[in-house]
Formats: structure tokens, C-alpha cells, sequence
């Protein structure tokens, strides 16, 4: 089995059908995922020692301990300039499985991601503070980082430091200066390289995870100084990713915690990955965004979630939307359908009733013209 196929070989296929991921699992063979659909690749099914072989020569040599130890790792692979993976390489059934992710070498515009205005509105305006981009594990919320902070790349003299494991995009400096570091190779730890970005003379830090009550702090903090920070966090909406946040902090601290987040949060922006039934488009993001209006602020600071869903649903002229009101956009503009749709929808009664009431103003206005 090694002997036919390589890791080079199956990296390299999936530029050619565009696929998104490879999985590499005892007894299977070889799978891809392409616009969302996993299949298998016409290849033998692989063995414990196949695993092995196959995923060895791209396991970073420093690394290889750390895999014996742990059982898994993160790690980020090269192959050219033009073709970088983000690699998931954990011990499973006496062997290795693997999730390689391949990422796109140019960073895409807003445009390019389908993403509202209100995006480009955050990135453009935002020179303090914390945005958080959160979503489940594939909806590309790393994406949607990545293209936001590219945008200030091309667009000002900004000090820009990321903080990643592991290094996802390559950002090609254009009017910003950018140190990208990488946990485990540049810097031991996120908590570790968060307090060395803040001496380093950064106008934009970026975190490629929140992951604990340290790195949490030292996020909040920066924000709070005057920084402008970009996270990701891994929660499926907006109101779970107040609940994770605090989470991080023992309950004593949760009005102190409020506080500085009413401060220092600017925007809190979910996403979804949905199948397009464009043919030009494979996948396309439903969002939901909550921006830290002086209402908001208050909320978060008197610990009164539950009036957020509320506040983001009747504020679309400020650029906050619900999950609901962008599936029915989506829907509405021929991007997905309905059933599609309401496989995503957090309330699918809510979203018949939103598509209903679009398409009966648009007969309405019909009517009207025809009159």
C-alpha cells in the first residue's frame, strides 16, 4: 500500500477536484470531502501500519514525541507557497487517523465569502476593541478571520500580530507590517505569546482561538488598552459565545468579567456553512451579528442575556441580524432552499413565518405594479 499511493499524491488530488478535507482512517480508504459530500477515493483500504507510513512524512520531526505523549497534534504542512494544509493527526485503533484541511493560498474578499456589508463595516471601523468571529468546527470562521484582517492589511500602516496553532493563511504584507506566529514552533503557548504581542507595539492582535481563562483575559485586557483584537471562538451563536466566555471565569468574577466586556466588545459575529444550489457557488454562509450598541452594552453589563435575541432581530438597520433573518435572505435571494435552510435554522417555525412574509410583501407589491 505505501508503495502505491503517498500523502503527496493524495494532497495534490485534492487541489485538483477542489475537495476541502481528506480523512485518513484505519480500514477505510482514503475519503474526500468535495462541496460538502464525502467520497472515497478509489484506492486499497488502509491498514494500522498504512496510516502510519502514509502520514509520517508530513509530521513535523520536533512533533513526533509530543504525538506519543498526547495521542494527537495540530500542525500546519507545506507542500509550495501555494499549497498549505491544516493537519489533525490523532492516535486511533493502533494506528494514525488524520483531518487535513486545505487552505486556500489567496485569502478571499468579503465579496468572495458572501458575506453582509456588515463585515466590512466592523473591519473598517473597528480601531479598538474585541470582535469576536465564532461558529462550529467547518463553517470557516478562520476564513472570515483571515479576510478581516487582510482587509487592514491592504488598507493601513498597521504593527498586526496573529497568534495561531497553526498558522492557517500566509499574510502578505501590503501597507501593514505583520508578524505571524506559530504555537509550538515560534512561541510555546497562546498565554505566552499574548503577553509578549502587548510589548511588541501592536495596533491589531490577532488570536486564532480562545481557548481558556488565560487567553481570555489577556484578549479582554488588550481590547480594553486600546488594541484592536480578532478572535475565534469555538460557539455555534452569538448568545452561546457570551455563555462561553464567562464560562472561562469562576462565578465570582462574572460581574467584573461583564463589565470589562461591555467596555471592550465590539462585535460578536456567528456563522453558519450552508449548500448553495448555485452551481458557481458550493457553500455560502447564513450569519447571525450582534454589535455592542449602548443597549447591548447595558445588557451585557447587567447580565440580561435573554433580551439579546430580541435586540439583534429588531436592529437590521444597524447591521445585527439573526440566523433567521439571514436564511430567509438567503432563501429569498435563490442562494438555498427552503429545506435546505431549515435544516439550519435554530426555530424553522420562525423561518416559514419570515420566508411567508417576504414572499407575501413581494405579491403585494406585484399587485401594485400591475395596477
Amino acid at each position: 500500500m505505501p508503495g502505491l499511493i503517498t500523502i503527496q499524491q493524495l494532497l495534490q488530488k485534492m487541489t485538483e477536484v477542489e475537495a476541502s478535507d481528506l480523512h485518513i482512517k484505519i480500514g477505510s480508504p482514503p475519503v474526500l470531502r468535495i462541496s460538502a459530500a464525502l467520497h472515497r477515493v478509489d484506492a486499497p483500504i488502509l491498514s494500522a501500519e498504512d496510516t502510519v507510513n502514509l502520514l509520517d512524512p508530513i509530521i513535523p520531526e520536533h512533533m513526533k514525541q509530543k504525538l506519543h505523549e498526547l495521542g494527537g497534534l495540530d500542525f500546519s504542512h507545506t507542500e509550495s507557497a501555494e499549497a498549505r494544509y491544516r493537519c489533525s493527526v490523532f492516535q486511533a485503533g493502533g494506528g494514525l487517523h488524520a483531518a487535513i484541511r486545505r487552505v486556500n493560498p489567496v485569502i478571499p474578499s468579503f465579496d468572495e465569502l458572501h458575506l453582509p456589508k456588515v463585515y466590512y463595516d466592523v473591519a473598517e471601523r473597528t480601531h479598538e476593541g474585541l470582535v469576536v468571529i465564532c461558529g462550529v468546527t467547518g463553517c470557516g470562521k478562520s476564513t472570515t478571520l483571515a479576510a478581516m484582517i487582510n482587509h487592514i492589511n491592504h488598507t493601513r500602516p498597521y504593527n498586526i500580530i496573529t497568534i495561531e496553532d497553526p498558522v492557517e493563511y500566509l499574510l502578505r504584507p501590503d501597507k501593514s507590517f505583520i508578524s505571524q506566529r506559530e504555537i509550538g514552533i515560534d512561541v510555546k503557548d497562546f498565554p505566552l505569546a499574548l503577553r509578549a504581542a502587548v510589548r511588541q507595539d501592536p495596533d491589531v492582535i490577532m488570536i486564532g482561538e480562545l481557548r481558556d481563562r488565560e487567553t481570555m483575559m489577556a484578549g479582554l485586557q488588550a481590547a480594553e488598552t486600546g488594541h484592536t483584537v480578532y478572535v475565534t471562538l469555538h460557539t455555534a451563536d452569538t448568545m452561546q459565545s457570551f455563555a462561553r466566555m464567562l464560562e472561562f471565569f469562576p462565578s465570582t468574577e462574572h460581574t467584573f468579567i461583564r463589565s470589562t466586556m461591555a467596555n471592550g466588545l465590539k462585535a460578536v459575529m456567528a456563522q453558519r456553512l450552508l449548500p448553495s444550489v448555485r452551481k458557481d457557488i458550493g457553500r455560502i454562509p447564513a450569519t447571525e451579528v450582534l454589535l455592542n450598541t449602548p443597549t447591548v452594552q447595558d445588557k451585557i453589563r447587567e447580565g440580561e442575556d435573554e433580551d439579546m435575541p430580541a435586540i439583534i432581530a429588531s436592529s437590521e438597520h444597524e447591521g445585527m441580524h439573526s440566523f433567521t433573518q439571514s436564511l430567509s435572505r438567503l432563501v429569498e435571494e435563490d442562494y438555498v432552499d427552503l429545506r435546505t435552510a431549515e435544516r439550519y435554522a435554530p426555530n424553522r417555525d420562525a423561518l416559514r413565518s419570515k420566508v411567508r412574509g417576504i414572499e407575501v410583501a413581494a405579491d403585494k407589491l406585484v399587485g401594485r405594479v400591475k395596477g
